[in-house]
C-alpha cells in the first residue's frame, strides 16, 4: 500500500495519507476531512509565535493542525477550501520550494515550514506581498491551487514569463524578476496583465489555471450589478 493517494485529482481532489502506529503529518488548520479513530488532532504554532505571524503576513493561517496515529495505524483525508488541485513534491533536501498565499497544504514532520522576506519591490508589487512561504528540508510537501495546477519544466537559461496570480510554487534557486507586461506602463494597465514574473532556468515552475484575485473581483462585480 502506498504512503498516500491524491483521489479526484481533476475536480475537488482529495489526499489520503497513511500513517503508521506513532506517526504523524502537518496540515494547515482545518484541513483534515476525516481520519481514522486511531489518530488525534492538535493545533499547534509551528516554530514560534514570530513564525506564525509571519505565515500570516505571507497569506496562510497562523495554526497548524497536528495529526498523529497514537493508537495504531490509520487513515487520515484532508482537502483544501479552493475549488482546484493538489500536487506532491518530494524534497531531497538539497534546495527549498517558494511558494505563494494559500499554496501551502500539508507536509511531513521533516520539512519545516518558515516565511521568508521578499525584497521592497516585489512585496509592493508581488500578489504574495512582502512575505512568502518557503518549505525546505527532506520529506513531502502538498501543495493546492485555484483550478488545476500545471507544471513547467525550464531548461538551463530558458526564460519563461508568468502573470504573477497565476503562481503556485518555484525551486529558492531560480532567479526571477518582476517587470511590466509590455514596454510601457499604459500598454501593460490596457492589456489586464500589468505586472508579470519572469523566470530563469533551470528548474521547474508551478503554476494555476485560474487566478483568484480576478475571480473575487468578478464576484465584487455581479454583486454590484445585482444591486
Amino acid at each position: 500500500m502506498s504512503k498516500y493517494e491524491i483521489l479526484y485529482d481533476q475536480s475537488f481532489p482529495l489526499v489520503r495519507y497513511n500513517l503508521n502506529a506513532g506517526e504523524s503529518i502537518k496540515a494547515e488548520a482545518d484541513a483534515m476531512v476525516a481520519m481514522s479513530a486511531t489518530i488525534d488532532v492538535t493545533g499547534g504554532v509551528e516554530r514560534g509565535i514570530l513564525s506564525g505571524l509571519g505565515r500570516m503576513l505571507s497569506g496562510e493561517k497562523f495554526f497548524f493542525q497536528y495529526l498523529k496515529a497514537t493508537r495504531g495505524p490509520g487513515q487520515v483525508l484532508f482537502a483544501h477550501s479552493y475549488p482546484g488541485g493538489i500536487t506532491d513534491v518530494v524534497l531531497d533536501g538539497s534546495y527549498g520550494m517558494n511558494v505563494q498565499k494559500d499554496g501551502f497544504l500539508a507536509a511531513t514532520d521533516s520539512v519545516e515550514v518558515s516565511t521568508k522576506v521578499q525584497s521592497l519591490f516585489r512585496g509592493l508589487f508581488s500578489r504574495e506581498g512582502f512575505f512568502i512561504l518557503k518549505v525546505n528540508g527532506r520529506g513531502t510537501v502538498f501543495l493546492s491551487s485555484y483550478g488545476a495546477i500545471h507544471p513547467i519544466e525550464l531548461k538551463d537559461g530558458e526564460q519563461l514569463v508568468v502573470d504573477n496570480g497565476h503562481l503556485v510554487a518555484w525551486p529558492d534557486y531560480m532567479t526571477y524578476t518582476i517587470e511590466k507586461s509590455s514596454k510601457s506602463w499604459i500598454s501593460s494597465w490596457m492589456s489586464g496583465e500589468t505586472l508579470v514574473c519572469r523566470f530563469t532556468g533551470p528548474g521547474l515552475v508551478l503554476i494555476q489555471s485560474r487566478n483568484p484575485d480576478a475571480f473575487k473581483a468578478w464576484v465584487k462585480k455581479a454583486k454590484f450589478l445585482s444591486i
